[in-house]
């Protein structure tokens, strides 16, 4: 079992401790301070950040939707942190400069994005802080969450593998899993070893015809997918460097070429967890 202060997901003591936003569409979370620095995550439009320091044009900071830290660059981020008051339901969409068709773009937004309304409309667009602005059916109030995570993930199919992307333009396997559970109001780990042995209940007999269901999760040691149904996968993968759906068996088959055979599977209970706060997500010192 891995440890919840594994190193990934701890700040150096001391540090500046200030809460900031991202303003940015998307910030990559970089292992070392550096413009060409390994991605490691990524912090999505309205997401927080604890500060630990700076360092040129980049800051350490920890995500406070799943406590990974990494280095951002400073400009995506803002202060003070505003409340939100609707997310994206969408794969993806544009916010615009002005209510209109015609308007320049501003950010790409996708699933996971999460805006506040400055009380402004005009026809069918809201107008969003640090935004643009939005056309209303791309957006829900924040409170209303997804009730089935397969279908959130199902609007990611064709997004390009990248990795330590959990954006809508490019994910890898754990980022699409985290995605499309959080739509549903769950916190989920980051990466898929800890999704492995911190998020949901195993399947002890997976391997048996009928065990599997629609929005089961099946790990191999550096992967996870979906369960669509019994018999198909739906995953970011980097062979394909795609999000896709394909027949189970025959995944299986070819991912223990890459990754040997799986693990195990583990189930969610969407019910039960929805706004829970995990051990993981606040461990004691």
């Amino acid at each position: 079992m891995l440890s919840y202060h594994d190193p990934r997901l701890t700040l150096p003591d001391g540090g500046q401790g200030e809460r900031l936003q991202v303003t940015a569409g998307v910030a990559a979370m970089r292992k070392t301070p550096a413009p060409d620095g390994t991605q490691v995550s990524q912090v999505l439009h309205g997401e927080t950040v604890i500060l630990h320091h700076e360092e040129g044009e980049f800051g350490l900071v920890q995500s406070e939707i799943d406590r990974y830290v990494g280095w951002v660059l400073m400009e995506a981020l803002s202060a003070p942190v505003l409340a939100p008051s609707h997310r994206v339901t969408v794969g993806r969409l544009h916010t615009y400069a002005e209510p209109g068709i015609t308007a320049a773009p501003h950010f790409v937004l996708g699933v996971g994005a999460k805006l506040t309304a400055t009380g402004e409309r005009n026809g069918r667009y809201i107008k969003f802080e640090r935004a643009g602005w939005v056309v209303d059916h791309l957006v829900a109030p924040i409170e209303t969450n997804e009730t089935d995570p397969v279908s959130v993930a199902e609007r990611f199919l064709g997004t390009p593998y990248l990795w330590g992307g959990r954006d809508c333009l490019g994910l890898d396997c754990s980022g699409l899993i985290q995605i499309a559970f959080e739509a549903c109001g769950i916190a989920c780990p980051r990466d898929s070893d800890m999704q492995r042995d911190w998020f949901g209940d195993p399947i002890e007999d997976w391997p048996a015809p009928g065990a599997l269901h629609r929005g089961d999760l099946l790990f191999w040691n550096g992967h996870v997918g979906l369960l669509a149904d019994a018999e198909t996968l739906l995953h970011a993968n980097g062979t394909f460097m795609t999000t896709m759906k394909e027949p189970l068996g025959p995944a299986i088959e070819r991912i223990a070429n890459e990754y040997g055979e799986p693990l195990g599977a583990r189930r969610v209970n969407v019910s039960e967890l929805k706004g829970v706060t995990p051990a993981w997500l606040t461990p004691q010192a």
